[in-house]
């Protein structure tokens, strides 16, 4: 049973109430920043939708990285920086929101050997996967695309490999945001699962498929996993099915094509595989630099495929 907050609590006690799974505390500690938060943004980006998304963005990262906050007391200086850092790499990258992955401009969170920090990571991680399972398939597909994949797509992008505008897309994350929080709310006090194992399945399960494909047993692993009526999308149009997709597969193979993970992100019926797109040696523009699966399962089986063709990632700052 968790204990009743102060009347009026500090930045530090809604910070630890946050870490502990609390969804109003949270929400306490983004409005009492909410106005120099969107004052920094203004600063940088100007009126507008790119500020007014910085700071959702920065809002999604702070749930992500709470447990990153080493003096409790200076949230709203480290809430101001997160935003200041979002508004950095859209002015860097037009278009481009910024990495989650790395919100802070500094070393992997990953690397901080405090158990208690990483348990209070591991406990925020998985309760947002918790509630992004109960949000829609496309509101779920749009958050992932544009806040956890290390190759972001920009807004241009998202809306051309969903088939709908750019308006849709805005509205979309706006949506998903706002739900997401909901979500969040009304999970606080279930049971989540384990998102970490769940990413490390599917990342086993890219690299299986792609050591299949080079052994020329594709075709069996496809009919393995997916599903008889599995369709390739381009855009919002269907371009055709799991003949289809083999043949592609096969075909970049004997052209000397190979692809490389460089990460995996999964929800309960979305997943995103990241690829370095590898040309042959004789000809090294062959291909782009690399590949986003993007894809949708039913019943446990891949049901809907979409490729999305990207840029490499950009070098990480010193």
């Amino acid at each position: 049973m968790r204990g009743t907050p102060p009347e009026n609590p500090s930045d530090a006690e809604l910070l630890r109430a946050a870490r502990a799974g609390e969804m109003p505390a949270l929400g306490a500690l983004l409005e009492r920043h909410r106005a120099g938060m969107r004052a920094v943004a203004l600063s940088l980006l100007g009126h507008g939708p790119d500020a007014e998304d910085a700071v959702q963005d920065a809002a999604l990262t702070a749930l992500r990285h709470l447990g990153d906050v080493r003096r409790p007391e200076s949230a709203g200086a480290w809430l101001r920086m997160v935003v200041r850092n979002a508004c950095r790499d859209r002015l860097r990258a037009p278009g481009h929101a910024a990495l989650l992955a790395d919100p802070l401009g500094g070393p992997p969170a990953a690397e901080d050997t405090d158990p208690a920090r990483a348990l209070e990571r591991h406990a925020l991680r998985d309760w947002l996967w918790r509630a992004m399972d109960d949000l829609s398939p496309t509101l779920r597909m749009t958050l992932m695309l544009r806040y956890f994949s290390p190759r972001t797509p920009s807004y241009d992008r998202i809306a051309a490999v969903c088939g709908v505008p750019v308006g849709t897309v805005r509205s979309r994350l706006a949506e998903g945001r706002a739900k997401l929080a909901d979500a969040m709310a009304a999970t606080a006090e279930a049971a989540h699962g384990d998102a970490a194992a769940r990413t490390r399945a599917s990342a086993d399960d890219a690299v299986e498929t792609l050591a299949a494909a080079e052994a020329g047993r594709f075709g069996e692993l496809a009919a393995e996993r997916w599903t008889p009526d599995v369709a390739y999308y381009e855009g919002g149009r269907r371009v055709g099915g799991r003949d289809f997709l083999v043949r592609g597969m096969e075909g970049d193979l004997a052209a000397g094509v190979r692809q490389r993970l460089v990460s995996a992100v999964t929800s309960r019926d979305t997943t995103i595989w990241e690829m370095d797109l590898l040309s042959p040696p004789d000809a090294p523009d062959h291909c782009p630099p690399a590949v986003a699966w993007l894809m949708t399962a039913k019943d446990g089986r891949m049901h809907r495929l979409r490729l999305f063709h990207a840029p490499a990632a950009a070098p990480t700052r010193a």
